[in-house]
């Protein structure tokens, strides 16, 4: 598809600057930009590139103001990354759809699909469950018995949804995730086994909840496991059972929660952090990567970071003592020296 810079800025109600009538046809890094390409600048470190860039069209923020002479047109608008993310958006919708139910798929006798659904090759339907309209489910997706998925849902190849589970609308599961499986529960005997509790809960995706590849969310022990509306969950994720996510609230990859931990809105985890079980996260809460919490937190928009987590400003401190230690030690060993040998004397 072609666009002009004058349909660009009508569809991101922004401001050009230069040729309204240049024409783009493709999408590209401002430092890989090239003739005929729309790019975006919205983080200052990259700045230099637009004096130089070959693109057509740049999308920048209305305060942006350059330091030297750029040959592109350019878009001014609120927030140059929101706007490159709604023009994504544009054209992933305009990307044709499949449709249709392949002949190799299995969909069970009780199972009732919605109107435009595509059910890809060897993709299995279990009993009683219900497919929304317009929704994707691609090859070899399982979805369990009596599992419900909201309209305009997007299961991509290889996703498994346990028997039971509730999906909103609009909720898209990335390749290879498990939805349901048993949570961890086991009761140790005298014998020193384990005995397994059955896991007969289910787990909730609201609307608008998307979930990136292999992340596992276990099912609830009793009752529901639960990630709210608008969650947003990259790779390799693991939530225990009986969690329940707050709307909005974002985690990088590698993070893992353990069971019946509540976590308030809005919130934000970065990579590779790990939460106890049976603790509770106010809304708004960041956590710095790697980080680790054995307890709560209480006070809503609070930043840690650390391991175990603490208030980012003490986190800061306390770093710059981390690296002094080997001087210290060296200075600690050096007066223990000369007080032994003022005792000798």
């Amino acid at each position: 598809m072609e666009f002009n810079a004058a349909t660009i800025a009508g569809f991101l109600k922004g401001e050009i600057e230069g040729d309204p009538e240049i024409k783009v046809n493709t999408i590209t890094k401002i430092e890989e930009g090239q003739a005929g390409a729309l790019s975006f600048l919205a983080n200052p470190k990259y700045e230099h590139y637009i004096y130089t860039t070959k693109s057509s069209i740049v999308l920048v923020n209305k305060t942006f103001v350059p330091s030297a002479h750029i040959g592109a047109t350019l878009i001014k608008v609120a927030d140059a990354y929101e706007a490159f993310a709604s023009l994504l958006r544009l054209v992933d919708q305009a990307r044709p759809r499949k449709q249709g139910v392949h002949k190799s798929a299995v969909i069970e006798p009780t199972a009732k699909t919605g109107s435009d659904v595509y059910i890809g090759p060897y993709a299995y339907i279990g009993e009683n469950c219900i497919i929304g309209d317009n929704c994707s489910v691609y090859p070899y997706v399982y979805i369990g018995d009596n599992t419900r998925l909201g309209n305009n849902c997007i299961i991509n190849p290889g996703v498994t949804i346990y028997h039971d589970c509730v999906l909103g609308e609009g909720c898209i599961i990335h390749a290879g995730t498990v939805i349901g499986s048993d949570g961890f529960g086991f009761a140790p005997r005298s014998d020193s086994e384990y005995m397994k509790i059955p896991q007969l809960g289910n787990v909730v995706l609201e609307d608008h909840v998307e979930i990136g590849a292999n992340v596992t969310i276990d099912r609830a022990t009793m009752g529901s496991t639960i990630i709210r509306k608008g969650v947003k969950l990259d790779n390799l994720i693991q939530i225990g059972h009986n969690v329940e996510v707050g709307e909005n609230t974002v985690m990088a990859a590698q993070t893992g929660i353990s069971g019946s931990t509540k976590i308030g809105k809005n919130c934000m985890f970065g990579g590779q952090v790990g939460l106890a079980g049976h603790i509770k996260i106010a809304n708004g809460t960041k956590i710095g990567a790697q980080a680790g919490l054995l307890s709560g937190i209480k006070e809503e928009n609070t930043i840690v970071i650390g391991s175990p987590a603490i208030d980012l400003k003490k986190f800061l401190k306390s770093s710059i003592i981390f690296k002094n230690l080997p001087e210290l030690k060296t200075k600690v060993d050096t007066l223990g020296k000369e007080i032994e040998s003022l005792k000798k004397t």
